[in-house]
């Protein structure tokens, strides 16, 4: 479907002509508590603003709507899914793929296989507070790996049920975070409605095979 999105303010420290991926002997892993933790690595991705660009005109994004009480409601971002065997929308998101599972290996023991994009369109789009449970994410230990390009926006984290402090971190411009061990069961996550200005955004989820 065809997308009219407000302009992307890029990163002043984002102007690479190339679209390529760092090392990742750079992520800061942060504990969360019952067996969660994530790995964050900003800029990992430079000449990230072209790669938005790239995604947000070319993705075949999707339009959908989810029955909540008694009601049709739309779902406040577009969406594109890939399955292993898909082709993904740009080289840099296959290195980044395989980048993931070699670096995780050990740890995951398996590697990321798809890969679900989001695209926020300005700050009404969102994603309400959830875990990735849908299979084996529900019962597992896993990890869920996001990188983001366009505008930033903030990811909040907080224990499932409450009683802890919420976790933030704004992603946007080439940044990684990866969700890993029980995050998924004991922690939950969103990107919430902000009535600042905001720039769009793609959002890239790498998840192995039946995580969702």
């Amino acid at each position: 479907m065809a997308t009219h999105l407000p302009g992307l303010q890029g990163s002043l420290f984002d102007q690479a002509d190339e679209t390529r991926l760092g090392p990742l002997d750079g992520l800061r892993r942060t504990e969360l508590g019952s067996g969660a933790w994530i790995d964050a690595l900003p800029g990992w991705l430079s000449g990230a603003d072209a790669l938005f660009e790239r995604l947000a005109a070319e993705v075949p994004w999707r339009a959908e709507q989810r029955k909540m009480y008694d009601h049709v409601v739309a779902v406040p971002r577009l969406l594109a899914f890939y399955q292993a065997a898909d082709p993904l929308p740009h080289p840099v998101l296959d290195e980044a793929r395989t980048a993931l599972s070699r670096h995780y290996a050990e740890e995951l023991g398996e590697p990321f296989t798809t890969a679900g994009l989001c695209l926020y369109r300005d700050g009404r789009d969102s994603v309400a507070w959830h875990g990735d449970r849908i299979g084996r994410g529900a019962r597992e230990d896993t990890m869920v790996a996001i990188l983001s390009v366009g505008a930033p926006r903030d990811l909040l984290l907080r224990p499932v049920g409450g009683g802890g402090a919420t976790v933030r971190r704004p992603l946007g411009h080439g940044d990684l975070i990866v969700m890993g061990g029980s995050c998924q069961r004991t922690w939950e996550h969103c990107v919430p409605k902000t009535g600042r200005a905001a720039g769009p955004r793609v959002s890239i989820q790498f998840r192995p095979h039946a995580v969702r």
